[in-house]
């Protein structure tokens, strides 16, 4: 018996029945395209209200540009040639360098160490962990109010405080390292229980066989939080502490208002505690309308916080722990005896 086969080609009606139908096709473009719809919004906001003011400010920071004049003059790197030998620029970066250093590091410790009580069993957690979070949602104005009434020299808690134990009064705000303490401590008490809560999650993420196997072991409660909790919240702690240069670096409202008196911009009558913004809104605005001799302060500031939080990140990978001592030793606990 024989079978002869059809050579002929397909007609039209059967080619058109082998492509795939529209929905597939359709379903196919949406796979492939709508991830870049959804991120669009993102890059289009940050095109818009990010990256060309950078730039723009870049551009103004070339010319002589007065804000009460109509010609703005190219000047080239005039204006940060100017800012090198400006020993007021200098002056407020120690200034800022300085209370950065005092308000992050106490912070970021005060943070994990409550964050740690706050993961433990506790009554009302979420009482506490809503609690500490109170002073970020209070309004800076009032906070700046309350610190420099409690750091006046006169007749301030802290003064009085002080001479309880036998030390003299302190001028909060005629003293510079005094006002970087003064400013410090009103920053660490508005932002430590908002990092709290971000390491909070973190640990709530921990395994905690770890922990169990640890106790097992004969670990107390601190060494497993350096030897577990502080290794793995590694990621965690580089993301605090960028977020938490940019904002000690960027600092203005505390500094501003702690010296709410005459020409509180200058940050006190020798520029006690001037940070970089306070400096650079001082040419940019009023009394100098300096608008390319502030933004050369602004893209200075700019590198500034990506040196220092470059800086950050590499040593805490350096001196930070890994996960892998523990994830060792919780392979060799579980191996079979």
């Amino acid at each position: 018996m024989s079978v002869q086969l059809d050579a002929r080609p397909p007609t039209p009606a059967a080619r058109r029945t082998t492509r795939p139908p529209r929905a597939f096709r359709l379903s196919r473009l949406d796979e492939r395209y709508s991830p870049y719809l959804y991120v669009a919004p993102f890059f289009v906001l940050f095109g818009v209200f990010g990256a060309y003011p950078l730039i723009y400010t870049f551009w103004v920071s070339l010319h002589d540009w007065d804000l009460l004049g109509t010609e703005h003059p190219f000047v080239g790197a005039e204006n940060y040639t100017r800012l090198m030998a400006d020993p007021d620029f200098w002056h407020s970066v120690v200034n800022t360098l300085g209370i950065f250093v005092l308000s992050t590091v106490p912070q970021l410790l005060a943070a994990l160490w409550l964050a740690s009580l706050l993961n433990r069993q506790l009554r009302a957690r979420t009482s506490w962990r809503m609690a500490v979070l109170v002073p970020n949602i209070t309004s800076t104005a009032a906070v700046a109010i309350v610190f420099g009434v409690l750091f006046g020299r006169q007749f301030g808690m802290v003064n009085w405080l002080l001479d309880l134990v036998g030390v003299g009064a302190v001028d909060w705000k005629a003293n510079r390292f005094a006002s970087w303490v003064a400013i410090s401590a009103m920053v660490d008490w508005r932002w430590t229980g908002y990092n709290a809560l971000i390491f909070l999650a973190a640990m709530q993420a921990v395994p905690r066989d770890l922990y169990e196997s640890a106790a097992i072991d004969g670990a107390g409660r601190t060494r497993q939080f350096w030897s577990i909790t502080v290794p793995l919240l590694k990621p965690t702690i580089i993301f605090a502490v960028i977020v938490s240069t940019i904002g000690g670096l960027q600092l203005f409202t505390e500094p501003r208002m702690f010296h709410s008196g005459t020409n509180p911009i200058r940050g006190g009558p020798l520029r006690e505690s001037q940070t970089m913004t306070m400096y650079m809104f001082e040419n940019a605005f009023a009394p100098h309308y300096n608008f390319g001799y502030g933004s050369a302060v602004a893209w200075l500031l700019f590198a500034l916080i990506a040196i220092v939080a470059a800086l950050n990140v590499v040593l805490l990978r350096r001196l930070g722990g890994t996960d892998r001592p523990v994830q060792a030793r919780r392979s060799r606990k579980e191996r079979p005896r």
